[in-house]
């Protein structure tokens, strides 16, 4: 593929990882007044979870799956299975777009742990695009101290939770393949499904009604996660990222349009501070590789004898 492509492949691909998310929190939607979050994960992991292995003995990889990082591949599942159950339950509290827009902060979560947990370096222009995403998110979540909604805090611990699965995530592609990751996923993530929904001893089996939309769970989470490496794999993050923020507005078309939930400016105005935010981040570190990258050859002209 030229590198004139790649970009519009990726946007391609950023398009049904947009589509797939959307799909996935109208789906939990559909499901949750029968199966608790709990069970939501249960029967998406195990879909996953044959569809992965499948794959893996279809194409011979098997060999990928590594087993002496358990004790990272078990810290990062026991934040996304979090992160992933108080996003389903915020998704039946509060108006999607509002779960969504506080999502969206995750990125903002990032900037500020990366420096405690991978050594990155704090900068002016991170510290700017923090202080952006934070007044965004209390124009988005406006708490209320005297009332506190569960919905909203479930939605933005949610958030704290993917950033930290992020860490975790980029932590071990230094070592591990993806096969691999996507393995340890979806079977940690079943059996730690299979006991928060077994803990009273009863776990609802899926019925006529709630079976198809629990396996378009499963698909559309493997196809978003999918859609989204590969779009990061074909074009840099300061261009693939960007496309992802039409999650937001799809989230709020789709609220009004299926579940008559009002649009309201104010929330548009704290979404949009917080997509400037990671925008900022995005444009400085994209400059920063520009010139690390123009740099290199003046250091290496420098280091090389000439005749």
């Amino acid at each position: 593929m030229n590198r004139t492509d790649r970009p519009l492949a990726a946007a391609l691909w950023m398009f049904g990882s947009i589509s797939a998310f959307s799909v996935m929190a109208v789906a939990a939607r559909a499901v949750s007044g029968v199966h608790d979050t709990f069970e939501i994960m249960t029967w998406r992991s195990l879909i996953g979870f044959v569809i992965v292995t499948g794959l893996a003995l279809a194409t011979r990889r098997l060999h990928q799956i590594r087993t002496d990082r358990l004790h990272r591949h078990l810290l990062r599942n026991l934040m996304h299975f979090s992160g992933q159950n108080l996003w389903f339950w915020a998704l039946t509290m509060i108006p999607i777009g509002q779960v969504f827009a506080l999502e969206f902060t995750s990125p903002i979560w990032l900037i500020l742990l990366a420096p405690i947990f991978l050594g990155e370096k704090l900068t002016r222009y991170k510290l700017i695009a923090a202080a952006f995403g934070f007044t965004g998110t209390l124009l988005v979540a406006r708490p209320d101290f005297a009332a506190f909604d569960p919905g909203i805090a479930a939605a933005a611990l949610a958030a704290l939770c993917f950033a930290g699965t992020n860490i975790a995530t980029k932590s071990l592609t230094r070592h591990e393949a993806t096969l691999s990751i996507m393995f340890w996923l979806t079977s940690m993530q079943l059996i730690m499904g299979l006991i928060t929904a077994g803990y009273d001893g009863h776990i609802t089996l899926p019925t006529v009604q709630t079976l198809p939309w629990l396996v378009l769970i499963g698909l559309c989470g493997l196809v978003a996660h999918f859609s989204l490496t590969t779009a990061l794999s074909l074009a840099p993050a300061s261009v693939v990222v960007p496309v992802d923020f039409l999650r937001l507005p799809v989230a709020f078309a789709l609220g009004w349009v299926l579940y008559d939930e009002g649009i309201d400016p104010v929330l548009i105005f704290g979404a949009a501070l917080i997509l400037a935010g990671i925008t900022i981040n995005l444009r400085a570190s994209d400059a920063f590789s520009k010139r690390a990258r123009q740099q290199q050859p003046a250091a290496s002209e420098i280091m090389t004898p000439r005749n």
